[in-house]
């Protein structure tokens, strides 16, 4: 149980780091992330809200995930779906983090969020119990193409929802894609720095967990 409490620690922490990376890189004020700038085209394109928009693209790469990649989904994707939005609202409203009017403090903040957002996901993947949406497709695509290094699955996931959110009419700035080409890149080297295989994480899927969870409590009994 203990093992569980632990994991689950390491992953509210890392969901909490991730907030704080994508607050950065929104705070940054020079160009959206290409997820954000997907979901705002749809929304334009659609009238469905840009919040709508985020939780049906999620459940739908979940069901290309378990349909498509045979992917399991665990607590770590629950999680991932409630809390870091819980938790960038949380940051933001405490007002701790101002906008940037200069495009080169942008830039710096912008590049600082993208490295706290890479190794928050280092933190919250490695524990095993799934990713979320987007990054379980990074993994599921990573397994598929073992020989294609990380990072460039990772900026041609970006770039081709950056390419349909600005087809659809979301504004693009420059920070956008610097954002593109150098996420993969930051990826990357910090896995490589911290000695981590994304590819090689066994993960456990809810059922998974409960099953464990349901042994150690008849052990105790």
């Amino acid at each position: 149980m203990e093992k569980y409490l632990k994991k689950l620690i390491r992953l509210i922490i890392g969901l909490f780091i991730y907030a704080l990376g994508l607050v950065l890189c929104i705070y940054a004020d020079i160009g959206l992330a290409p997820w954000d700038a997907f979901g705002i085209g749809v929304s334009k394109v659609t009238g469905i809200s840009y919040g709508n928009v985020s939780i049906i693209t999620g459940i739908l790469i979940l069901v290309a995930l378990v349909l498509i990649f045979k992917e399991k989904i665990g607590f770590g994707t629950i999680f991932n779906t409630i809390l870091i939005g819980a938790f960038a609202d949380l940051i933001i409203s405490l007002n701790i983090i101002p906008y940037m009017t200069n495009f080169f403090a942008g830039l710096i903040m912008l590049l600082t969020g993208q490295i706290v957002i890479c190794y928050a996901t280092y933190l919250y993947i490695s524990v095993g119990l799934c990713s979320g949406p987007r990054d379980s497709l990074m993994v599921a695509l990573g397994k598929k193409f073992p020989k294609v290094p990380i990072g460039i699955i990772k900026s041609s996931i970006e770039g081709t929802v950056l390419l349909i959110g600005w087809l659809l009419g979301a504004k693009v700035g420059l920070g956008t894609v610097i954002y593109v080409f150098t996420i993969g890149f930051a990826l990357q080297t910090i896995f490589r720095l911290l000695k981590f295989d994304v590819k090689s994480v066994v993960h456990e899927s809810v059922f998974d967990t409960v099953n464990v969870l349901k042994e150690m409590y008849s052990e105790k009994i």
